[in-house]
């Protein structure tokens, strides 16, 4: 991660992701509480984030725009609960990260396949791998 501003750009686009579907669950706010702190930001500053609306800092490096779009994907299936919506918007956010729309389509199917819900980190960088060739 480049900078202090990134981490919280990374973290509003999973704030903004997470109401998509017009609410805040316990565990959807609980994983992005998690993130936070992996990211190293303190949980005054994470609740801030939730009232601002800033446009989201662009991704430079493929590697950390895939771990994006997989922690996006865990935060979607957080709650349990899979709306249109969410398919639709992490297509979006997706797409608008430059990731290859077959690649993000077939990780979110592993991951409704995965008895946890979860693709193994390998698997994860494979599947957008392939695409390249």
């Amino acid at each position: 991660m480049e900078d202090y501003q990134e981490k919280i750009s990374l973290l509003q686009e999973m704030i903004s992701f997470a109401l998509v579907d017009g609410e805040l669950h316990d565990r959807e706010y609980d994983f992005i509480e998690m993130v936070a702190m992996e990211l190293e930001v303190d949980k005054s500053t994470l609740h801030k984030l939730f009232d601002k609306k800033n446009e989201s800092k662009v991704i430079k490096d493929e590697f950390h725009r895939i771990c994006q779009f997989y922690r996006l994907a865990l935060l979607m299936h957080s709650d349990g609960i899979l709306h249109d919506a969410e398919t639709i918007k992490i297509n979006e956010i997706g797409i608008n990260m430059g990731l290859n729309p077959y690649a993000m389509k077939r990780v979110l199917h592993l991951m409704k396949q995965s008895p946890n819900g979860m693709v193994d980190g390998d698997v994860l960088l494979s599947v957008f791998s392939e695409q390249h060739n």
